[in-house]
């Protein structure tokens, strides 16, 4: 049995990202135009292999499952395949798009400080890093997929603070209410689970988080253009083909 965690344990990610995106667009500012397209892109590759290793770190979870005979790597297909299709029918993709487009759009005639606020909390907040990271951070205290996120988003940020200017840096008020505000809601339920690290519901929903995490990282490599919201739906999914296969 994990151990009761203090407000600190279960948001520490929010405020690594937070103090990440803080330093990022400060540097951005005092460097200007100064960094170089080949600096950006040898980084972005950088913590795209990390990305990388940190989705297969997870996704290993689904060797830890079993149910109803089946193994976790089947189960891990199932819910990721059918996630994916649910993912495409739904449209989610698309209506994220839509969303940050409109939203662009209702912006775009009061400045660059609030367009700069707009698509730095929409590409920091928007995505399954924040979900599943801050579901991690509050459930058993693992800020690591949130580092990561964050020093992500304070890399991010260098390049978006050139653009916009110091609305950027405002975006960590909705990271802080995002991300902090589900840690903490999540926390609450780790009270009532026996074993969180062990439970078969919550390693499988880990493992498939993983799959979506790599996708991340292949699309920040640029070896294939994953459309990963779609597979979002496939983190609800998967406790549900844990629960069929266990009545196999």
């Amino acid at each position: 049995m994990i151990a009761n965690l203090n407000f600190w344990a279960k948001t520490s990610g929010t405020w690594i990202n937070v103090l990440t995106v803080l330093l990022g667009s400060s540097l951005g500012l005092l460097l200007s135009d100064r960094l170089s397209p080949k600096l950006q892109t040898i980084i972005t590759q950088g913590i795209g292999l990390l990305t990388i290793w940190i989705g297969l770190t997870m996704a290993n979870s689904l060797g830890k499952v079993q149910s109803g005979g089946i193994d976790g790597a089947i189960l891990g297909l199932l819910s990721i395949v059918l996630g994916g299709v649910a993912g495409e029918l739904l449209q989610i993709e698309e209506k994220l798009t839509n969303i940050g487009n409109w939203l662009k759009k209702k912006f775009r005639g009061k400045g660059l400080f609030t367009e700069g606020f707009v698509a730095s909390s929409l590409l920091f907040c928007v995505g399954p890093m924040a979900l599943i990271g801050s579901f991690n951070n509050g459930l058993n205290g693992d800020n690591t997929l949130l580092t990561l996120k964050a020093t992500m988003d304070g890399v991010i940020s260098i390049a978006l603070a050139n653009i916009y200017g110091i609305g950027v840096a405002f975006s960590i008020l909705v990271i802080g209410i995002y991300q902090g505000g589900l840690s903490l809601i999540v926390g609450l339920v780790a009270d009532t689970i026996p074993d969180p690290s062990n439970n078969p519901y919550l390693l499988i929903i880990t493992g498939i988080g993983g799959l979506i995490i790599m996708a991340i990282g292949f699309n920040l490599l640029e070896i294939v253009k994953i459309r990963v919201a779609s597979f979002l739906p496939a983190i609800a999914i998967a406790p549900l083909v844990y629960l069929f296969a266990s009545y196999l």
